[in-house]
């Protein structure tokens, strides 16, 4: 079965860091496009990060968050990360794994970030 396991999310105060984790099974990540979404309550989910297939080597952030998060992976763990710097109040939210190919969603991990 295609699963999607986020953990790292937590409690940190305004201008802490967190790195959230994926653990992907039941496919190889090297060869998926892979995606960190978050929704915020009330709020529709919006796309933060991504990371392309490994034969194509490239990754984004959007302007949300450019130049604070990072997106990487480490295909023999099966694992993509999300690392968050210098966190915002506004950064709170669910954070959601994705794998593009058939829309595959992970349960997500709580982000919270206190002023």
């Amino acid at each position: 079965q295609v699963q999607l396991v986020e953990s790292g999310g937590g409690l940190v105060q305004a201008g802490g860091s967190l790195r959230l984790s994926c653990a992907a099974s039941g496919f190889p990540i090297s060869t998926h496009h892979m995606s960190w979404y978050r929704q915020a309550p009330g709020e529709e989910r919006e796309l933060v990060a991504q990371i392309s297939a490994s034969v194509r080597n490239w990754t984004s952030v959007e302007d949300s968050v450019k130049g604070r998060f990072i997106i990487s992976k480490d295909d023999a763990k099966n694992m993509v990360y999300l690392q968050m710097n210098s966190l915002k109040p506004e950064d709170t939210g669910v954070y959601y794994c994705h794998r593009n190919l058939g829309g595959v969603w992970g349960q997500g991990t709580q982000v919270t970030v206190s002023s």
